[in-house]
Formats: C-alpha cells, sequence, structure tokens
C-alpha cells in the first residue's frame, strides 16, 4: 500500500493521555490532586534517553505539532515545516516530545475539565496558572518518560518563555534552550492587546460570567473578535498589503450601483476568528494571555534579568524576525545581552521576513538554515556522552 504522507513527513501519530495522580503545588498557593496532559512523540528515544527534545507550544497552540492524525488529513500538525526526518528538528536523531499545556482546551487538564472536587466542570474557576506551573507539570512528564535531561526545549513566542523558565528552574536538566520570537516580559502594549481581546470575551452576553458551559452556548462573536484583534497583531503591514491590498471580495464603488462592500482582508479576518471560536476555549483564552502578562523571567532575581540567567548552564539559541512587532528583535536582543553578560553560551540571529511574528511557524529558508544548523549541533551533542559531563 502506498505511503499516503510525504517522504519528510512523520506521518500518522496519535495523541496519549497521561494521568498524573501526585499533588501539583501551583504558584497561586493552589493545588490540583491530580491533571492530565495529552502528549504526541515523534522519532525514537535512545538507549541512554540523550536525544529527547521537548516542544513548548504558544498561546493558542496544543499537542499536535507534526504530522497527520488520520490519512485524509489536509492540515499537519502545527510546526510539521520544522519537525520531522530530515527536518530542522529531525526525527532521525531526535525523540520529540510535543503536549497540549496544563490549562489548554485540548484535552490536557483545564477549563473544559471536571473538577473532582464538585463534579461540575472547572470554568472560570479554573486556578490561574504561571509559566513555571507548566514548567513543573513538564518535568513530571519527563520523570514519566524516564529523561533525566532534555537535548533541548524549543519554543517560540509564549513557548520561549516556556523554554527559557526551564533553563533557570532546572538548570541541570536541560542542554539547549531555543527562544524563538520571544521576550523576557510583555511590553505594556502587548499587555493592552490581550486586555482587549478578553473584553471582547466578557462582554458577550453569552459569556455568562465564564459559566458558558453550563449554559450549553459559547461566547463565539467575543472569542472571534478576540481572535481577530490577536490575529492582525501577528501579522505584518507589509504582509496584509501584499496579500489583501485593498481587494474586493464582494460589492463595488461603482456609481449608482447599490451593492455593500466587504474587503477581502475584512473576509478573511472574519473567517479566522469564526473558525477559532469553534475550536477555542474561552475561559482558556483569558488564562492563558494572563500568563502571557504575569510572566516576568527576572522578577524573582531583583528584576536583573543577568543574574536570573546566572542561574542557567545550559547553550542558547535565540531567533527573531525583522517585521515581528509584538515580539521585536529588540525584545530579542535584551535576552542576548544579558546571556551575554551572564558568561552564557548563546547564538542569535534576526531572521528578514515581512510575515511578522507568525513568521516563526511559517517557511523561510534562512529561518531553516539556521534552525537546522544549530539543532546539528544538538544532535552532536546527544552522541557525545563524555563532551556532555564535561559541559555540565
Amino acid at each position: 500500500m502506498p505511503n499516503p504522507y510525504p517522504a519528510n513527513s512523520v506521518g500518522q501519530v496519535a495523541p496519549e493521555v497521561y494521568q498524573f495522580d501526585e499533588p501539583l503545588e501551583l504558584s497561586c498557593g493552589r493545588t490540583l490532586n491530580q491533571y492530565e496532559l495529552v502528549v504526541e512523540t515523534y522519532g525514537q528515544l535512545n538507549s541512554d534517553k540523550s536525544n529527547a527534545v521537548l516542544i513548548c507550544h504558544a498561546l493558542s497552540g496544543h499537542h499536535h505539532a507534526a504530522g497527520y492524525h488520520a490519512p485524509g488529513d489536509t492540515k499537519p500538525g502545527w510546526w510539521d515545516h520544522y519537525i520531522g526526518p530530515g527536518k530542522a528538528i529531525d526525527t532521525d536523531h531526535f525523540f520529540v516530545v510535543a503536549l497540549n499545556n496544563l490549562g489548554g482546551c485540548h484535552g490536557s487538564t483545564g477549563p473544559r475539565s471536571n473538577n473532582p472536587d464538585t463534579g461540575k466542570i472547572w470554568g472560570k474557576g479554573f486556578p490561574p496558572l504561571r509559566v513555571r506551573d507548566w514548567v513543573s507539570s513538564q518535568a513530571r512528564l519527563a520523570d514519566h518518560l524516564g529523561i533525566d535531561c532534555w537535548a533541548a526545549v524549543v519554543g517560540g513566542s509564549l513557548g520561549g518563555m516556556n523554554a527559557m523558565r526551564w533553563a533557570l528552574e532546572y538548570p541541570d536538566r536541560v542542554r539547549h534552550c531555543v527562544v524563538i520570537a520571544s521576550a523576557m516580559k510583555l511590553s505594556a502594549q502587548n499587555i493592552a492587546f490581550n486586555e482587549i481581546a478578553r473584553r471582547a470575551i466578557k462582554s458577550d452576553r453569552e459569556y455568562h460570567d465564564g459559566e458558558f458551559l453550563e449554559h450549553d452556548t459559547i461566547p463565539r462573536d467575543g472569542l472571534a473578535l478576540a481572535r481577530m484583534i490577536g490575529h492582525v497583531t501577528y501579522l505584518s503591514d507589509e504582509l496584509m498589503g501584499v496579500r489583501f491590498g485593498r481587494e474586493l471580495r464582494s460589492g463595488t464603488f461603482q456609481p449608482g450601483l447599490e451593492a455593500p462592500v466587504e474587503f477581502q482582508v475584512e473576509s478573511y479576518l472574519r473567517h479566522q476568528g469564526d473558525r477559532f471560536a469553534q475550536e477555542f476555549d474561552a475561559n482558556t483564552y483569558l488564562l492563558m494571555t494572563k500568563i502571557l502578562d504575569y510572566f516576568d523571567l527576572a522578577r524573582e532575581y531583583g528584576d536583573d534579568p543577568v543574574q536570573a540567567f546566572a542561574h542557567a548552564t545550559c547553550h542558547f539559541l535565540v531567533i527573531s524576525f525583522s517585521s515581528d512587532w509584538r515580539f521585536s528583535p529588540a525584545r530579542s536582543r535584551e535576552i542576548v545581552d544579558a546571556l551575554i553578560a551572564a558568561n552564557r553560551d548563546v547564538s542569535y540571529a534576526t531572521i528578514e521576513s515581512n510575515m511578522g511574528h507568525d513568521a516563526f511557524l511559517l517557511p523561510n529558508d534562512r529561518y531553516e538554515r539556521v534552525f537546522r544548523a544549530y539543532m546539528m549541533r544538538v544532535a552532536q551533542d546527544t552522541q557525545a556522552p563524555a563532551a556532555r559531563s564535561a559541559q555540565r
């Protein structure tokens, strides 16, 4: 039977559910007595379990990072461009672990899950989380898989914050940290965009103060508007001009014709918003944006990022994109400057792209070459136990 998947694809994959019954104390002071994480893995774990790579997803991401769930799927995982045989994160060399983070809405324990103490859906009552809570749950997952040290922890945007937090919380369990299109903390403008999106959701009459599932509904319009706001900020002005310009989808400006005008960009944004509203949970969106807002890598280190990174022992790759105005190259250079001042090993590249913040998800030849070259270095480390011991 012919292979229905591209030769450089991980092929058909299936998520697994891992249940954890040991209570997890959260940063907010509350405790989850039990929780589940949904995980996909690609590639094979080697004999000394030194080739494992953790993929940290961004705000609306999930465990399905590569491959296909069924032969008829037309859309692969969200980072399929960069995970697979012969790709930057080469599954011929690495055992790749991708999960839906705690608080997510794609199977892991979150606002859509049942609260075992009440028997009801958590909803808005799900505990507030911080990135360090994700790291704690991911460390438990690593323990379950028998992984003492990640060859690399890799993430873009919010996932990059997750990766950096790993490097500080568990320095002996990370050999390489790859931080893409991220920042050590959000700017005031970014926090403002998140608050506007949250207000859009909460203003929807179907939100029902967060208990919409009990009313058998969803705040569809609010979620769609929140996604439209976010999506505009993830793209660049240049890309939107090239892709849409002022092209019309329907209607006309010709005198005497009464035809309502709809621009292509309006239609595109409505489609993106409506689709997102069908797939994502409103309370999860509120939770995730607050996790973004609250993240501050150096808060517990006297607001000194150099002091923070002094706790890391791994090597770093930092990548930014020229047209990304939400997580601009200046934010990545702040990371790099702090790493250099802390005498950490760091490689840095700014990639020319007109794709805005979404560039970290999309094909780009130079990005792929930089990413691949660094991950080849990571792969070489997994084949040199003596070198790893010397490094640590």
